[in-house]
């Protein structure tokens, strides 16, 4: 099955708007931490490209470590604060599924610039 260049981008889009929108509703950090995990398998699963698994690691270890040191300055702050009680668990995998999808979203539009 062949999906529009910007089908699958609407798709990352929409995706995120939906990870984002699961946040007050899921109320166990957990929970909604594998909700993320199983979307981000699931991703990988169905479409599996190069280097996806290398920018998984990288994303989840930078982005962790960055919102740790930002929480850490005090400019922001969370409510839940499940993991090194400083920022929600759920975070990190959120901030990973973004990265992935503006790898993947970078690569539709780079390829289809090329094409053209």
């Amino acid at each position: 099955m062949n999906i529009s260049k910007e089908i699958q981008i609407l798709i990352y889009i929409l995706t995120i708007l939906v990870l984002i929108s699961l946040v007050p509703i899921v109320q166990n950090d957990y929970y909604l931490t594998l909700i993320y995990v199983v979307v981000i398998l699931l991703f990988t699963s169905f479409k599996k490209e190069r280097a996806d698994w290398l920018f998984i690691i990288i994303g989840l270890f930078s982005v962790t470590l960055g919102e740790y040191l930002f929480v850490n300055t005090g400019v922001e702050t969370f409510n839940r604060i499940s993991l090194f009680g400083v920022m929600p668990l759920w975070l990190p995998f959120l901030w990973t599924f973004v990265f992935l999808s503006m790898k993947r979203v970078f690569w539709i539009i780079f390829k289809n610039y090329l094409h053209n």
